[in-house]
């Protein structure tokens, strides 16, 4: 879960409706910057499956009494988030395992630095899946698949920047992982400089700089805007259940 507390509220987004945002933006990626078009339909597929392994533990969200706020993606239990990355990544290869892959190699990064005996088995278990489903693909391109899986990690990320900020942030306010723009990865960089810089001309409407995509074109993100006097009287689960979806259109342009 993705959250945004404010004095009388949460706005809860919940992890499988970020990855279909991250989806609805990079299906937009300009067809001369991709690389290996017969996979793109891949790609796109592990951007908009990459959290699948969340929603049953984002329908009916978790409270965190230390915080008394719902549990998040930044502080959900690490043992329970090595649980649900495996079972996304099992359900994802069993329509596409080479968008498996890329989402094994993304739940891989997370806990890569993690010296406990669940997290290293997990690391292992998402090694011998990649080269398991690489041994299976004929002429398997390593450069390519990094490219495919920096344009994941772009997409994830623009994506958590309409997620974890308030419409038009300032520099004061924007949340402290896009104080220096959205980062690029290593097989980006040779045409983006490193950052993607976001600009709010006004609310909801973005533009990037510099701008890989297509034309200019709108996302919408769903999302649950739950009254703190709700879950007071009804509990998070039965509040969070009872509050209708929004959503909410974004529109990216050139700068």
């Amino acid at each position: 879960m993705i959250v945004r507390e404010h004095e009388k509220e949460f706005t809860m987004i919940e992890q499988n409706h970020h990855a279909d945002t991250s989806f609805q933006i990079m299906r937009n990626w300009r067809e001369d910057l991709f690389r290996k078009n017969a996979l793109r339909n891949s790609m796109e597929y592990a951007i908009a499956k990459h959290d699948c392994g969340w929603r049953p533990f984002d329908i009916e969200p978790f409270w965190n009494e230390k915080d008394q706020a719902p549990y998040t993606f930044m502080n959900f239990p690490e043992p329970a988030k090595i649980v649900l990355y495996k079972n996304g990544i099992d359900e994802v290869e069993a329509s596409d395992p080479y968008a498996a892959a890329l989402c094994s190699e993304h739940y891989s990064r997370f806990l890569v630095n993690n010296k406990d005996v669940a997290s290293r088995k997990f690391i292992q278990h998402e090694k011998e899946r990649r080269e398991r489903i690489f041994s299976s693909i004929s002429s398997f391109d390593q450069e390519a698949f990094d490219f495919h899986y920096a344009l994941l990690q772009l997409g994830d990320n623009l994506s958590l920047y309409l997620c974890l900020n308030e419409p038009e942030p300032t520099a004061e306010n924007i949340h402290p992982f896009f104080k220096k723009g959205v980062a690029v990865s290593e097989p980006l960089k040779s045409f983006l400089d490193g950052t993607i810089q976001p600009n709010w001309k006004r609310e909801n409407h973005i533009h990037l700089d510099p701008f890989p995509f297509k034309n200019p074109f709108t996302v919408t993100l769903k999302q649950k805007t739950v009254k703190k006097t709700a879950i007071s009287e009804q509990g998070l689960i039965d509040s969070y259940i009872s509050t209708p979806y929004e959503e909410v259109t974004y529109q990216f342009a050139e700068k």
